[in-house]
């Protein structure tokens, strides 16, 4: 009999955990907002405006998946982040040759680094706005920063 009544207690909290399963993943996505690579939500007199949600989600904890793009150094601590996979550095080009939707990920960090036709997903702490970098002049206009990887 004490086996039964175990297993109906298990069983009770087995129902109890599938009802609650639906609350608990939505409290985990709401807590790890992601970002895709629709940055952009028109274009001004002033050039492109940073979407809604960029604006909303400054300052915030983030997740977005892309590309990493070719590094500048084997040792940096950024890399930049694209949509689609470039094989092109961005150091070594034009910016002709680079999309317009691309970000600027500073590793809170070093890790090594992947090939540029792995997805990848980064997470940290978004920004917008025009910023120079003081160490390479690099100049970006959305940056993930204290950010981490990994291969998805």
């Amino acid at each position: 009999m004490d086996i039964f009544s175990s297993l109906h207690l298990s069983r009770r909290r087995l129902i109890g955990a599938a009802v609650a399963l639906p609350f608990t993943a939505s409290v985990v996505r709401a807590a790890d907002p992601s970002l895709s690579f629709d940055l952009y939500g028109k274009f001004g007199v002033l050039g492109l405006e940073f979407s809604d949600k960029v604006k909303r989600l400054a300052g915030q904890e983030i997740s977005m998946k892309g590309f990493m793009a070719p590094p500048l150094k084997a040792e940096a601590q950024f890399f930049v982040l694209t949509e689609v996979p470039m094989s092109l550095c961005p150091f070594c080009s034009s910016d002709a040759d680079w999309p317009d939707n691309i970000v600027v990920v500073y590793l809170l960090e070093k890790q090594t680094f992947v090939q540029p036709r792995q997805t990848i997903e980064v997470r940290g702490r978004l920004e917008y706005g025009s910023w120079t970098d003081p160490e390479t002049g690099f100049v970006s206009l959305l940056r993930i920063r204290q950010a981490e990887y990994f291969s998805v």
